[in-house]
């Protein structure tokens, strides 16, 4: 099996990746295709919804943390979502899990990213109402 890969555009700037099969060496440069166009700076949040990812290889990781490493560089936001237990089984035996924040569902992932605009639009109603 090949790999499939659906990128949903949620809000401006706010995107959600959904690949399907294996990320793998022969896979790799398809997803690292299909997702360089969306690191670029407008780009703030990616959503890696991994339900339907079932085998994922050193390549996939590598190419998983350059898109954590361009959105960190940019104060972007890279969340990971629905991670089956073999995918997750990978991040856990190279400890790359603390650094992303990690959640069950898209619906869970909504309720973050709601709370972290609330608190931006706070900040910024206490700078401009002093």
């Amino acid at each position: 099996m090949g790999l499939t890969i659906d990128i949903g555009n949620r809000e401006r700037g706010v995107y959600v990746i959904c690949p399907e099969g294996r990320l793998d060496a022969n896979t790799v440069v398809s997803f690292e295709e299909k997702l360089n166009p969306l690191l670029v700076p407008a780009t703030k949040t990616l959503i890696l919804n991994l339900d339907k990812l079932t085998y994922l290889s050193s390549a996939g990781v590598r190419a998983i943390f350059k898109i954590r490493k361009f959105l960190s560089s940019r104060q972007g936001t890279f969340i990971m979502t629905n991670l089956q237990p073999q995918v997750q089984k990978v991040f856990e035996i190279i400890n790359a899990l603390p650094e992303t924040p990690i959640f069950e569902s898209i619906e869970e992932v909504d309720r973050y990213l709601d709370a972290i605009q609330k608190k931006e639009v706070e900040k910024q109603d206490r700078f401009s109402n002093p």
